[in-house]
């Protein structure tokens, strides 16, 4: 089984086979891709809704890779519906793919190449530029905002 993202109804993705998604998903279609997703729905696609512990081991896995801020709500949906169908998840979405790598839930790209490796993004304080693992709005030293910042320092 599959798990479609998005980028699956705007690219036009033929499916293989049996497939699902969240009803979160619909919300950010418009146009022929938003048609496709009810043509779909129509035949036979599984609009499922994830349990709140998957979205929670989700939200805890995003945490762990410092993706939690860039993870939408429907991207945390997404990979938990994978986890619970057992399913390999089709995206483009590259926070995603980190966070799938990180629960063990395969990965299929569409229009770009996925990811090379899997990262634990660091924070880096704009004002000091001390660096932090654990994600915060505000730098403790300085107050200055926190970004993310690449682990490899490209």
């Amino acid at each position: 089984m599959e798990v479609l993202d998005a980028s699956a109804f705007i690219h036009d993705r033929e499916p293989d086979g049996r497939v699902a998604t969240v009803p979160a998903v619909h919300a950010e279609l418009e146009g022929a891709s938003a048609y496709r997703f009810d043509a779909m729905a129509g035949a036979g696609m599984t609009v499922h809704v994830p349990d709140a512990p998957a979205v929670e081991r989700v939200e805890r896995a995003a945490e762990a890779t410092g993706d939690a801020d860039a993870l939408s709500d429907a991207d945390a949906r997404l990979l938990a519906a994978a986890v619970e169908l057992d399913a390999r998840l089709v995206t483009d979405d590259y926070a995603i793919q980190n966070v799938a790598g990180r629960l063990g839930v395969p990965i299929e790209t569409i229009a770009r190449e996925g990811i090379a490796e899997e990262r634990d993004w660091g924070f880096q304080c704009a004002g000091c530029g001390r660096e932090f693992e654990e994600r915060a709005e505000r730098c403790p030293v300085c107050g200055s905002a926190l970004s993310r910042k690449n682990p490899s320092g490209a």
